[in-house]
């Protein structure tokens, strides 16, 4: 809550502290109530939301029809598991496949588990179509890279309050730097089955590539007989002001991983994505999830799917992003800001270390009714819902223009 223009811990988050793991640090505001782009808390103070859960809700909170179709879902049917066929998997298989410009999908419900499930295809492709020898399959990542926190996942990752004292770790991946081809190059040899990057890092702080990466990476892999997992849980559908961030540099991966804002900000949905000769791989019994593509998830999710079949969200995102990214230029030339970086409505700041620490900065926001994140110290995330006006981007900048000042 807000007292005297000061946060103050609500009874409910002391409450929640002392019945949960503290694998989260939240900001001292207990949200009881959102539409749209705002979020009131259990004291009736309204912030602009600036997170959008991740990217999860980048259609805003409870969008009219995506809450229509959750509700219509409700009352006929939620779950049946994989073991039948319901009537909402289909259209919500097909339409995805279509928008992503792929034969086939594969759903399952969180962004951790549509990684996994692209490790595993891109394992067996190799082994069945490639002809990698057996249990010698490699994968190369990136530095700085945030794929999910399976003990799988975070053996390749060089976050080490993500990684410490969760080992043993799995085998089978290599670290490059991240944005250099020529390392990428120099990793790849026969025992390569798939290059698995974020076309744009989000936890690292919305670092993005240089230009031609994302082509070079493509061209790598595919002179060299290799996949192409681009995980666009956090950079997809529409943030960057395009469907995929990949689309920037008109490049087509051959597995998309999907998860965040395909459900709506209403149930977990993610999916992996591509074409007959990838994902025909698999056989029954080999992969599968109780809960991955119910009814309920297909329902919302295929919603979605069409929200962003029109455009209209892409566009707001892009048209936005220039005022956003004009605005923090603006401070950034000024002196408030190390560093802007980002594409559409998604930006990573970094802030005069000795001045404000990440937590400090997002503090000082939520004081003055903007919800933000930070990361790595002085750098803090910007990614508000695709259906902000240009009002609430102003507002934003204004709020962070007083903060650092």
């Amino acid at each position: 809550m807000i007292v005297d223009g000061m946060l103050r811990t609500p009874a409910a988050l002391r409450d929640a502290e002392r019945w949960t793991a503290h694998n989260y640090h939240p900001l001292p505001v207990v949200i009881s109530e959102a539409a749209g782009a705002w979020v009131t808390d259990v004291d009736g103070n309204r912030y602009l939301d600036c997170l959008a859960g991740y990217s999860a809700l980048n259609f805003g909170h409870r969008h009219p029809k995506l809450i229509e179709a959750a509700h219509a879902q409700l009352d006929r049917l939620t779950l049946t598991s994989r073991a039948f066929v319901h009537d909402q998997f289909a259209d919500f298989c097909r339409e995805l496949a279509q928008l992503c410009g792929k034969d086939m999908v594969l759903p399952m419900n969180t962004g951790a588990e549509a990684v996994e499930t692209a490790i595993k295809v891109a394992r067996k492709w190799g082994y069945q179509v490639k002809g990698v020898p057996d249990g010698q399959a490699t994968i190369v990542v990136a530095d700085g890279n945030f794929h999910g926190r399976t003990t799988t996942i975070i053996s390749f990752s060089t976050d080490q309050e993500a990684r410490a004292d969760f080992g043993p770790y799995t085998p089978g991946f290599t670290i490059v730097p991240y944005g250099d081809l020529a390392a990428l190059a120099d990793a790849i040899d026969e025992t390569c089955v798939a290059v698995l990057l974020e076309p744009i890092q989000g936890e690292q702080g919305v670092v993005v590539p240089p230009a031609g990466y994302l082509t070079g990476v493509r061209d790598l892999c595919t002179r060299n007989d290799v996949l192409f997992l681009a995980d666009e849980i956090q950079s997809g559908l529409g943030r960057t002001g395009a469907t995929f961030a990949c689309d920037h540099e008109d490049v087509v991966p051959d597995m998309y991983l999907l998860g965040k804002a395909l459900g709506g900000g209403i149930v977990p949905v993610s999916a992996v994505v591509a074409d007959r000769s990838v994902l025909g791989v698999l056989r029954p019994g080999e992969h599968g999830s109780t809960f991955g593509g119910n009814p309920l998830a297909c329902a919302v999710a295929t919603e979605v799917v069409r929200l962003l079949a029109t455009g209209e969200y892409q566009r707001r995102s892009a048209q936005l992003g220039e005022r956003l990214h004009a605005g923090l230029g603006a401070l950034r030339d000024a002196g408030r800001l190390v560093a802007v970086r980002g594409h559409g409505l998604w930006a990573g700041l970094d802030l005069d270390p000795q001045r404000f620490t990440g937590r400090q900065a997002c503090e000082r926001l939520a004081e003055r009714g903007v919800l933000a994140k930070d990361t790595h110290g002085s750098t803090i995330r910007l990614a508000p819902p695709l259906i902000v006006d240009e009002s609430d981007v102003d507002f934003a900048i204004e709020q962070l223009s007083f903060v650092l000042h």
